[in-house]
């Protein structure tokens, strides 16, 4: 594989930005620089936040804004694919490098691949083996239409393996949503004091004493009985640990349908507003535990040695299980409230920092991808 032009980088949600603005410094760095520009779907489309989180990750505007914004995974994924080609074919693109899993990511993955562009995937690999949830079916396409896969844990390679990826064509680098974090951490104080402005009701406890939640899947707030059945979990644990809540806005709707905003107002859990990216990070450092269905807080949680409960039955990260501090709860009632005991009694399931989660994931792309210049 040779790359003869710049290397076009896709964001699409949030967690695709704390991936991307490493890599984008690591190719500006490298000597001699390695050309590139963003394009961001707009598959998440509060521009609001958009604008915070590239400010605090000091990434430069996207070349090119297709504004997809909401709607059915097959019409996210059809005018992904119908607005990048046009900006594909005007950019002179040598690659296309695609974060993550979701529905931009394979969306521009295959306009590349069909146009003969090699595709470059950041975080390939990672498999749940849970075909009701979409980001496994965008996973396992994209892998397969990527010439080159870089790989965050060694398992991965594995699952690459199995379903037949020419090994050759896989680099284990490590986590660059972890370099994002490390360059930034220092940025969290400044973060906290940010949070204490958010506390209308002065429910926000002292650093160490309180948990995270967060939830956003469909599988667990999208019908009202489960959501009901969680909430209902979660005020009987912030009995016993307060906790902070920053809800998704889809999560909100789920709630405020269902009647259960108030629920969590009259427990001790503070609903807020979504965070910055580094007022979330201060929030994660400080707490003791945190509950949540998100992938990319579980590495997270394990790289800030913070226990961490996923609010889910498997998980696609499965190096925070057996080397970090994360463990799959699910929906259970009492594996929940479990693990709330243990963490106020012993402190929690204590792991380590897996390997080359070190800061440097994206140097090592910067890199493999010059060889290839």
């Amino acid at each position: 594989m040779k790359i003869t032009g710049p290397i076009l980088c896709v964001v699409g949600a949030r967690p695709n930005l704390m991936k991307v603005a490493p890599l984008l410094r690591a190719f500006a760095a490298h000597a001699p620089a390695i050309a590139s520009g963003l394009v961001h779907t707009g598959q998440h489309y509060d521009r609001a936040m958009d604008g915070q989180f590239f400010d605090a990750l000091g990434l430069p505007p996207p070349d090119a804004h297709l504004g997809i914004g909401s709607g059915t995974h097959a019409v996210q994924t059809a005018q992904a694919m119908e607005r990048f080609e046009p900006v594909l074919d005007a950019s002179a693109a040598g690659a296309v490098l695609v974060v993550g899993d979701v529905n931009s990511s394979l969306a521009c993955a295959l306009v590349a691949a069909k146009k003969g562009v090699p595709v470059i995937h950041v975080e390939a690999g990672l498999r749940s083996g849970d075909w009701s949830m979409p980001e496994e079916i965008n996973r396992v396409l994209t892998d397969r239409l990527s010439d080159l896969l870089f790989t965050t844990e060694r398992a991965a390679a594995d699952n690459l393996r199995r379903e037949g990826i020419d090994a050759g064509r896989v680099h284990f680098v490590g986590n660059v949503m972890i370099d994002s974090l490390r360059q930034h951490l220092p940025a969290a104080g400044a973060g906290r004091k940010a949070l204490a402005g958010l506390d209308s009701m002065g429910k926000l406890p002292r650093s160490g004493a309180y948990g995270v939640i967060t939830l956003h899947r469909p599988s667990n707030v999208d019908d009202a009985g489960v959501l009901a059945g969680l909430v209902a979990t979660l005020v009987e644990a912030a009995a016993r640990l307060p906790m902070v809540f920053p809800v998704h806005p889809r999560t909100r709707a789920c709630l405020e349908a269902g009647g259960l905003i108030g629920a969590l107002e009259r427990a001790a859990i503070l609903p807020v507003v979504p965070l910055g990216y580094v007022e979330m990070l201060a929030l994660m450092r400080d707490a003791a535990l945190v509950l949540t269905d998100s992938g990319g807080m579980q590495e997270e949680t394990t790289a800030l040695g913070v226990p961490c409960g996923t609010l889910r039955d498997n998980t696609e990260r499965p190096v925070t299980v057996t080397e970090g501090t994360n463990e799959l709860v699910g929906r259970n009632r009492d594996r929940i409230l479990a693990l709330v005991a243990r963490t106020l009694r012993s402190g929690g399931k204590r792991g380590r920092v897996p390997e080359f989660w070190d800061g440097r994931a994206a140097e090592r792309i910067a890199g493999a991808l010059a060889g290839l210049r």
